[in-house]
């Protein structure tokens, strides 16, 4: 298994300046919705401290966690892509701070200077490659389970 991109760290020195002249810090409590599936994606976190869960919906009472995130990973990268609406929810298991990022300035930014736009989205993309591997290594263990007889 490959090793979780960082973003932050991954952006050269004078492209992750840039950026970070963007970024707000905030803070979550423990058990705060950061956001839900399917609502607008128009911001994104590098998280600093803490522990976000990431689940997907099974039915209006059930909810499926896909994923844990911690210190110097990237949270949202819906805002990337149209229709721009978050494809999972988001939950602070811990006490959680973070920078977080507008997206429609990331993206004037990314206009002004296109090797930071090319540098991002590369970035973004080897987080989605890790997430994507990651998930398949979930999916691949549930089935071995699954096959052996366990629940899933």
């Amino acid at each position: 298994m490959t090793k979780a991109i960082k973003l932050l760290t991954a952006l050269p020195p004078a492209q992750r300046e840039r950026l970070m002249t963007l970024a707000r810090e905030v803070s979550f409590p423990e058990d705060a919705r950061i956001f839900e599936a399917g609502g607008t994606a128009d911001r994104f976190w590098v998280i600093r401290s803490g522990a976000v869960s990431l689940d997907q919906p099974v039915n209006d009472l059930r909810r499926v966690t896909v994923a844990g995130l911690g210190a110097g990973d990237l949270l949202g990268w819906s805002w990337l892509f149209p229709p721009h609406e978050w494809d999972f929810g988001a939950v602070a298991f811990s006490p959680v701070r973070a920078y977080e990022f507008d997206a429609a300035a990331v993206l004037r930014l990314c206009e002004e200077d296109p090797q930071l736009g090319l540098v991002l989205v590369r970035n973004v993309a080897e987080v989605l490659a890790h997430r994507l591997e990651m998930t398949r290594g979930k999916l691949m263990e549930q089935y071995a389970m699954h096959r052996r007889g366990g629940a899933l």
